[in-house]
């Protein structure tokens, strides 16, 4: 029984990445119509703004330490951080120590003008195309992103750890009423599930309690009338555009300690993020969030040793499997709503 808890916490972590991206895709197609292959590059991107503050905060200068010295008696130079010579030796290393969660305060203005500019300088001139010029551009974006990163970091992962305080694993056993010690399982991995399930609820609740989420609603049930009521609506999902873009950015944030960040980690979650959003159902958000926890767990018990032993390489297309299953038994996705995709 632990075994299995373990795979659903596993499961939970990775499908809250799926749905955080997914959440985003379906966000942009809902909205503006347009399917967005540069999504997952988004995610790239917000966890490279994290590398970067980590890279800014870590900048040091030399100076000799008379106490120290080297084997031949000699005076050590010292690299001292500039962020500790500003705010004093303890609250420059708490800084620099706690910089991925303070990441989230520099990507959100990073992610939000990335959206806007992509939106107003390439995606507008799409909307009215087909949805295989939409891939194709945005799929040519993505790579264009992920050469630029490459180019700048370099090909190698880029390791960001977590804050030295959140670190450790926590004793999951005791809480859930197993034996001390059967599920020990990292603090930051449940700090993202919860992460996530904070992004998810807050953008329900905008979309269903706020003025602006209503008209968004509305127009992306009938944009034209709409427009004929006075609302510039295409200004509303502009900005929708940069939402969705913030999710994603946020959610390469906090994965940061989990994967270190390189420059095709977007790729790798893009096509799954599109099953996911397919298997939801296109266009719906709730499917898109309920198929990412969804196959985020069924991933995780594919990839358990016996299962592999028993059916090697079904960790692999295990997704692929269920979407296949899913979509020859509802054609339309879990939630997907009627017309959306079928023209």
């Amino acid at each position: 029984m632990d075994a299995i808890v373990l795979q659903v916490l596993n499961g939970l972590d990775k499908g809250s990445a799926y749905a955080l991206i997914a959440l985003g895709l379906t966000l942009i197609f809902g909205t503006l119509g347009v399917v967005n292959f540069a999504h997952g590059a988004l995610f790239m991107l917000g966890a490279f703004c994290a590398v970067t503050l980590n890279t800014v905060l870590n900048i040091s200068f030399s100076t000799i330490d008379p106490v120290k010295k080297d084997f031949l008696g000699n005076p050590l130079k010292v690299e001292t951080p500039y962020i500790e010579s500003w705010f004093g030796p303890e609250l420059g290393a708490a800084i620099i120590d706690w910089s991925v969660p303070i990441s989230i305060l520099f990507a959100i203005p990073v992610m939000i003008l990335i959206g806007l500019c992509m939106e107003r300088g390439l995606i507008k001139h799409f909307y009215k195309r087909p949805h295989a010029d939409q891939i194709l551009v945005t799929f040519g974006l993505a790579i264009v992103l992920q050469e630029i990163v490459k180019y700048f970091y370099g090909a190698n992962p880029i390791p960001t750890p977590a804050p030295a305080a959140l670190s450790s694993s926590v004793d999951m056993g005791v809480f859930l009423g197993f034996d001390a010690g059967s599920i020990i399982y990292p603090y930051w991995r449940l700090i993202y599930f919860c992460f996530a399930a904070v992004i998810v609820g807050g953008v329900f609740a905008f979309l269903r309690y706020t003025t602006f989420g209503m008209v968004v609603r509305a127009g992306m049930a009938d944009r034209e009338t709409v427009g004929l009521l006075g609302i510039h609506i295409d200004r509303r999902f502009t900005i929708v555009f940069a939402i969705a873009a913030c999710v994603a950015g946020l959610a390469g944030v906090m994965y940061t300690p989990i994967n270190s960040p390189n420059y095709h980690m977007g790729m790798d979650f893009l096509v799954l993020s599109f099953v996911v959003v397919v298997v939801g159902g296109m266009g719906s958000l709730p499917g898109a969030v309920a198929a990412g926890f969804l196959l985020g767990v069924l991933e995780s018990f594919a990839s358990m040793g016996q299962v592999v032993d028993l059916l090697p390489g079904i960790n692999q297309i295990i997704i692929y499997l269920v979407a296949i299953v899913i979509l020859l038994t509802r054609p339309r996705g879990l939630m997907g709503r009627k017309g959306v995709m079928e023209e």
